[in-house]
């Protein structure tokens, strides 16, 4: 493996003394218990949502009687741990982790929002809060016109923050791509308690970059771990365990099996992980599986080994999908 480290920082380890695999199987289930919906740290919007959704189930069952027969007819799974009985695949945005219902595309009159230019997850927060802004806007213009400008720029910032742009994705067979935008902030050989000899890529998430997560390589899937904590400022490396972040672990084809790790870790402003990520999830390079709302860090682990080449370079400005950080060389 060429030389690649280009930070004048000494090699972090994540553990001096990390435990081994099998020990860190059995103390934590492949999916995460704790994880009861898409996005754990809840907020005041999500509750909004929930409770709206309440309403318009009550609404669609008074008034629509034939539409949720024929919701419940073409709905797909069994109810699990759900705590309602959902009408549609809107009931489902919070709980798409979760082993319950769901509808096939071919079934879901809503999937025409996964084609819109914002990231679906975070229509609520950019409807809201743009909302608030224009309302602001017009009152404070009603005095004073200037004054309205700044609100005016919240709002158009508030949906550049959730846009969903389309990424131009590499295919060849080894190749590895960022999983988030931002700054490259560092790379580091690490050992790691599960993958061992490790590449170490941590991506600072400014509140300007594009926020959604993208798969850095095609795998299965096999553990998702979440742990709270703080929010403190992400570009200190040693909070990586101290703010709430979110563990996505990914058994790789095209290298062997190996794994494959995607952290999100929150930051001062960004409070709100999201990840529909569960266990059995087959994904492909430069798929979404969630995001990080208001700033953040994103952190990407693989194995190392003598056949992979680093393209990246620290301080570099990457985009989540087309980006590429390395190639494993193929035989």
């Amino acid at each position: 493996m060429a030389s690649f480290l280009t930070s004048n920082a000494s090699i972090p380890l994540d553990d001096p003394h990390p435990p081994s695999t099998d020990a860190l199987a059995a103390e934590v289930p492949a999916m995460d218990p704790s994880l009861k919906s898409i996005q754990p740290g809840g907020g005041v919007v999500m509750s909004v949502e929930l409770a709206w959704g309440r309403v318009r189930r009550a609404w669609l069952r008074a008034v629509r009687p034939k539409y949720v027969a024929k919701m419940r007819d073409r709905r797909q799974g069994h109810r699990g741990e759900l705590p309602f009985d959902p009408v549609d695949s809107r009931d489902m945005k919070y709980y798409r982790n979760q082993d319950s219902y769901w509808w096939a595309d071919a079934d879901d009159p809503f999937l025409w929002r996964e084609s819109l230019p914002f990231v679906r997850v975070g229509l609520a927060e950019m409807i809201v809060l743009t909302s608030f802004s224009v309302v602001l806007a017009i009152l404070f213009g009603w005095f004073w016109w200037p004054l309205a400008l700044p609100f005016l720029i919240a709002a158009c910032l508030v949906a550049w923050f959730f846009r969903n742009p389309r990424r131009k994705v590499p295919d060849a067979i080894g190749t590895v791509v960022s999983p988030a935008d931002g700054k490259l902030v560092e790379i580091a050989e690490v050992d790691d308690p599960v993958i061992g000899a490790a590449i170490r890529f941590r991506i600072f998430l400014s509140i300007f970059n594009v926020h959604a997560n993208r798969i850095a390589m095609p795998g299965k899937v096999v553990r998702v771990r979440y742990r709270p904590g703080k929010s403190l400022n992400p570009l200190r490396s040693e909070l990586s365990k101290e703010n709430e972040n979110m563990d996505v672990e990914l058994e790789c084809p095209e290298i062997g099996g190996r794994i494959v790790r995607i952290r999100q870790v929150t930051g001062q402003f960004a409070r709100r992980i999201v990840c529909w990520a569960r266990v059995g999830d087959v994904l492909q390079r430069g798929e979404i599986f969630g995001m990080i709302k208001l700033g953040s860090r994103t952190e990407l682990v693989i194995p190392r080994d003598e056949a992979l080449e680093i393209v990246a370079q620290v301080g570099e400005k990457v985009c989540a999908g087309s980006t590429v950080f390395a190639r494993y060389q193929q035989g």
